[in-house]
């Protein structure tokens, strides 16, 4: 599912990631752990594409049988949109739209047919029990109700990897335990691969398998 082998990032004159190489096999759960400043986030950007390794490195990226490193931006934001997922710890809601607008949106930005759209964001929501929520707007949602938007957000385009940026880092203890739970059961039923960042011990200790980084580089 994803093979990435040499991946580097400095800015200025810090080295943040120093050569990481990972796979990560379809359908598995890994959370990747470490003290802050370690690279993690960095290294969950370039793997969902939203940023680059040093282009002058012999490195590899490849997502999906899809190699990115030679991939023209245009086709990077089409590859994003159509096989990526992202959660993020601050839910990133559009406040000025519904819970079902707000899902909607990547499917929109990729073209498809809005009734086709709505259809699956309605199915979406259903699935993670907010059919009652689905014309509120995110200040008229709990913290665990907005998270859940956000992951049926992540999953509106049925993306092959979904990637979370400590994904309940801003959750109560009984909503970040709903939403671990929650991965796996989209796991089971969809067969997502997820990789997820996390400072979250129970979570990490939940994941098929747990990454720690230090100093930019995977040390387990």
């Amino acid at each position: 599912m994803i093979i990435a082998e040499n991946l580097q990032k400095s800015y200025g004159e810090v080295d943040v990631l120093k050569g990481v190489q990972l796979h990560i096999k379809k359908g598995e759960i890994v959370a990747i752990v470490g003290p802050s400043g370690a690279g993690k986030t960095t290294l969950l950007q370039i793997l969902g594409t939203l940023d680059t390794p040093e282009k002058n490195t012999d490195f590899q990226l490849k997502i999906n049988n899809t190699s990115i490193k030679n991939l023209p931006d245009n086709e990077i934001s089409k590859f994003r949109n159509e096989h990526i997922g992202f959660i993020f710890q601050f839910h990133q809601l559009l406040p000025e739209f519904t819970a079902l607008e707000n899902v909607c949106i990547p499917a929109f930005i990729g073209g498809k047919q809005r009734t086709e759209v709505e259809k699956r964001a309605k199915e979406l929501l259903a699935f993670l029990g907010l059919s009652h929520r689905e014309n509120h707007k995110p200040n008229q949602l709990s913290g665990g109700e907005q998270q859940r938007v956000a992951v049926a957000r992540a999953l509106i385009n049925n993306p092959s990897v979904i990637f979370a940026d400590e994904p309940s880092g801003n959750l109560d203890s009984v909503s970040a335990k709903n939403l671990h739970e929650l991965f796996f059961k989209l796991r089971d039923e969809f067969g997502q691969t997820f990789v997820l960042v996390t400072h979250n011990k129970e979570l990490a200790e939940m994941a098929d398998r747990t990454l720690t980084m230090k100093d930019g580089v995977i040390v387990v």
